[in-house]
């Protein structure tokens, strides 16, 4: 049973040459750059002239780092 636990946490970072530890900092930092990029958005949403091409920099920045990312 604990074996079948531990399996939901590790299979898919072991799908992506990762362990647990390395996934959850690689997940947690692209998280926090989405957040980034979603309050640029809203900032830009409401004053359009501040952020005007930030969003889309951390979206392409991040699609570039996933796309290439060693698996």
């Amino acid at each position: 049973m604990s074996n079948q636990i531990a399996r939901l946490f590790t299979a898919h970072p072991h799908s992506v040459d990762e362990s647990y530890f390395e996934h959850l900092l690689f997940a947690g930092k692209f998280a926090g750059k989405l957040f980034l990029a979603a309050c640029a958005a809203l900032m830009h949403a409401i004053l359009p002239f501040t952020f005007e091409k930030t969003a889309s920099g951390i979206i392409n920045e991040l699609h570039h780092r996933m796309h290439n990312r060693s698996k």
